[in-house]
This record gives C-alpha cells, structure tokens and sequence, in this order.
C-alpha cells in the first residue's frame, strides 16, 4: 500500500513543527523579550555623572537569567516531539 490511498484527498503539507511548539516557542521568545526589557534603563542623561543603578540586582543577575530560561524553553520547543502520543 501506498502511502496515499485516495488520489481525490488533497496532499496535507509536512510541517517541521506541530502547534504545541510554535505555542511553546511564542513563550520562549516573550520570556527573552522580558529579560531584555528587565535589563533596560539605569543610564545617566548627563555622561559627567555616574549612575549606580546600572549594577543592581535586577540588571546583572535577574534580567540575564530570566534570558538565559527564555533560551532554555526554545531549546525545549525545537525539541519537543509534537508526535509523541501519550501512553494510555
């Protein structure tokens, strides 16, 4: 047997991708795009004067990491099998 049957049913398209990973990656891209955002601001309007808070806490250690879970859930999106049937 072939793998089309019926030469009257339209040919459905392969997809590298099922909807469950464009859904996770959409999530992963709006976790990077909040990191970056966290990691905006803390700049001095005069270059004379020195600003500190572009050391604090959530430009160097949060906003980076919450990039680096964003890079993660990519990483898990591309991965993932939208395939895989649950075992019942």
């Amino acid at each position: 047997m072939s793998k089309q049957q019926n030469k009257n049913t339209p040919h459905k398209p392969d997809y590298v991708f099922g909807k469950k990973n464009y859904v996770v990656m959409a999530i992963g891209i709006a976790v990077i795009a909040l990191g970056f955002i966290l990691m905006a601001g803390g700049g001095s309007d005069n270059p004379n004067v020195f600003n500190p808070e572009i050391y604090n806490f959530r430009r160097i250690r949060l906003a980076p990491t919450i990039v680096l879970i964003g890079f993660g859930i990519e990483v898990y999106a591309i991965l993932l099998n939208p395939d895989k049937k649950k075992k019942q």
